[in-house]
């Protein structure tokens, strides 16, 4: 008998009577001879709890994370600095409620918290009203193209090319089922081609995508393209970096209909990979289409300031017809961090952290165009993130500078066929000047021995 089991032979015994058959295998007589086991398990028996932990811990020592290399890779996920009280607050009682954030019963505190976290998205995006959060950024898009397809009926998306690839393909893949048609826009030097939306624009465009900046790092000129954009009633759906929002004119300043991006920037940790959240901001009009849920304020029998659950688009709570939105729940744990840290950096902080990482990236930009075997492969304005073309294998200088503890950035031929030699280099207030100096160094001496054929 297993030890994590709890049932004794007797109590199998009992049980077994109670059915009505003699064994465990009779439980199972109309399944076919042909499909079942006839053997255990073929795997290791169980460890005690310290060699259990003895093992992990050697798994886990194969990993390598940011901590143990100097990593220049973003392409969506940041290394930034997640200050302490960011866990010392989450941790605290009155964040914690038995109910899922979707709940009419919800705590008064983390009611709270989805108002402030609104407001603070809000703020940074330039767009009246924000809902509680969605799962992350990718799917964040998929919504706002769901919005819009309900909005005006219509049945084409064009997408920017600069578009993080992930959001795209969970685009593709929503709108599939939702029965719309996604098409690529392309880019021009690094960002969006505007002769190319504006030929591609008709009555039958439900909605522009746009990425700020674009997966190339590049700063999109959103003065020039939002009117093209709605120029035949289409809505503006614009991704952004929330963080770059220090310096760049927020979305809301162009009129765009929705923003949206993902969260992890702002006071989460890399974690693998998630989980993180996805905001959702979004023009007046389009309040009673937000997908997820919407807090507000008011005040209760007795004059004091409360909370409820205001709108809820959720086919749940609604006439399934009118539904919006099939999301269970808001990432409400990461949002709270995204909004303790937004707090914590505050008006003036937001903005010197985005200079900070302009101007280390504008440096590290200068100095890798500088070496041999490296260009840029675009001129336009970046904030955090920039991108180079190797004369040399990029896969191959990934390697060499890995095998010296840097890691130099994201290989952009896993997602761009047309840039195969292309490396995506990101910049966070983690990567001091003399780091930049190290990878200048690395990725120099990685190029030129690729270049000349010099052995690892």
């Amino acid at each position: 008998m297993s030890r994590y089991t709890s049932a004794t032979d007797a109590d199998r015994r009992e049980m077994l009577d109670a059915i009505g058959v003699e064994t465990i295998e009779d439980l199972f007589a109309d399944i076919p001879a042909g499909v079942r086991l006839d053997r255990p398990l073929d795997i290791a028996a169980g460890l005690s709890e310290q060699d259990v932990y003895a093992r992990m811990r050697r798994l886990a020592s194969r990993n390598v994370s940011t901590e143990d290399e100097i990593s220049f890779l973003g392409a969506g996920m940041y290394d930034h600095y997640v200050p302490a009280l960011v866990d010392n607050l989450l941790s605290r009682s009155e964040f914690l409620t038995p109910y899922t954030p979707y709940q009419p019963e919800i705590s008064q505190g983390s009611l709270q918290v989805m108002f402030e976290y609104q407001t603070a998205i809000s703020e940074v995006t330039g767009l009246p009203v924000s809902n509680a959060s969605v799962y992350e950024g990718p799917s964040a898009v998929a919504a706002a193209g769901y919005l819009a397809r309900l909005h005006n009926k219509r049945g084409r998306f064009l997408v920017s090319r600069g578009l993080h690839p992930h959001a795209l393909e969970t685009l593709r893949t929503n709108a599939h089922g939702f029965g719309a048609t996604v098409e690529e826009l392309p880019l021009s030097d690094g960002v969006t081609d505007p002769d190319a939306l504006a030929a591609a624009m008709g009555d039958d465009v439900a909605a522009v995508f746009l990425a700020q900046p674009n997966f190339l790092g590049a700063v999109e000129d959103l003065e020039a393209l939002a009117p093209l954009a709605r120029s035949t009633g289409a809505l503006l759906i614009v991704a952004a970096d929330p963080l770059t929002l220090g310096v760049l004119k927020p979305p809301g300043d162009f009129d765009v209909d929705i923003c949206v991006g993902e969260g992890q920037t702002l006071g989460n940790r890399l974690d693998f990979g998630g989980p993180s959240f996805g905001f959702f901001a979004v023009q007046e009009h389009l309040v009673r289409k937000l997908p997820g849920r919407l807090v507000g304020e008011t005040t209760d029998v007795d004059g004091r300031r409360g909370f409820v659950l205001t709108l809820q688009t959720r086919e749940q709570h609604i006439r399934r017809e009118k539904a919006t939105s099939n999301i269970c729940t808001a990432q409400a744990l990461n949002a709270l961090a995204g909004v303790i840290y937004l707090s914590w950096l505050g008006r003036h902080g937001i903005t010197e952290l985005a200079e900070l990482m302009l101007q280390r990236t504008a440096y590290a930009r200068a100095e890798l165009a500088a070496l041999e075997g490296v260009e840029l492969l675009h001129e336009q304005p970046v904030v955090r993130e920039f991108a180079v073309t190797l004369d040399a294998s990029v896969d191959r200088v990934i390697e060499r500078c890995a095998a010296e503890g840097v890691n130099p950035g994201y290989a952009l031929g896993r997602d761009f066929d047309e840039h195969p030699d292309g490396l995506l280099v990101a910049i966070t207030e983690q990567r001091s000047r003399a780091d930049i100096d190290r990878l200048v160094s690395v990725l120099g001496a990685a190029v030129t021995a690729e270049r000349t054929g010099v052995m690892a």
